[in-house]
């Protein structure tokens, strides 16, 4: 079951905020007059809970909401068990739950790593690359990709062992890819057949991701572009990460800079 997150704050956020209001403008006079100095539990909970309900939801609604990475699909620059800050700022600021946009023109460039609402299905948040903007040309062809005509050339780093959502470890060739001058780390799985495709324009006001584990990611190949009604912001930084695994805390992750 997916749970929106954002709307049970707002709503936990008007509710608490209506009965402290209620309270300091009927409820408590009265009981001042009435000498009483216990005021009813739910009144109390309230008017504990709702100044850092209000300040959580300003904070991840308009500066940075936290984000945990739950597959492997940005594998090796993103690992499941990273617990990362999304910027919701620099594509412009928009209202939370309506997700309406207030002011800034920003849009995500070529190379971003971005969060948004699957397209297929908006209650669910999905992260990809950024990989053309609109406007653009984009092939891939025998797990090679081509930017308005341009190809992103790959360099071999070396080949890895990474485990999959199932715990099964797999043989990835790990490649250095120069996409218009953003260099970043893919994982190629030889033994899949790529899924090939041929000069796919970019539609304004959208954008086409892809997974940096290209074999292993669900993204615009399969299911289409993103449009920036769904953005919900840039992918900055590793604040935690966790090994499931190992039952452990990567210590070595915490602070990475996602680029």
């Amino acid at each position: 079951m997916n749970f929106n997150f954002e709307l049970i704050l707002f709503y936990a956020v008007v509710v608490t905020g209506l009965i402290y209001l209620l309270d300091v403008v009927f409820f408590a006079p009265r009981r001042k007059k009435q000498n009483k100095e216990n005021m009813p539990i739910i009144i109390d909970y309230s008017r504990a809970f709702f100044p850092v309900l209000i300040i959580v939801f300003l904070l991840r609604s308009f500066l940075y909401e936290p984000f945990r990475i739950p597959s492997g699909s940005l594998e090796p620059t993103l690992l499941m068990g990273d617990f990362i800050a999304v910027n919701k700022f620099d594509y412009g600021v928009r209202l939370p739950v309506v997700h309406m946009k207030l002011f800034g023109d920003g849009e995500p460039q070529r190379g971003d790593i971005i969060v948004f609402r699957w397209p297929p299905n908006p209650s669910f948040n999905f992260i990809k690359r950024v990989i053309g903007v609109p406007g653009d040309h984009i092939s891939y062809v025998n797990k090679e990709l081509y930017v308005n005509g341009e190809k992103a050339p790959q360099t071999y780093i070396q080949t890895d062992n990474p485990k999959d959502e199932s715990g099964e470890t797999w043989r990835a060739i790990e490649n250095q890819e120069n996409l218009l001058g953003i260099k970043h780390d893919i994982y190629l799985d030889q033994t899949n057949q790529a899924r090939d495709f041929h000069d796919v324009i970019v539609p304004p006001g959208h954008f086409f991701v892809m997974g940096d584990n290209r074999d292993k990611s669900a993204d615009s190949r399969y299911w289409g572009f993103v449009p920036d009604k769904n953005i919900v912001g840039k992918a900055v930084l590793v604040w935690m990460s966790w090994n499931g695994d190992k039952t452990r805390v990567r210590f070595n992750r915490i602070g990475t800079v996602i680029r």
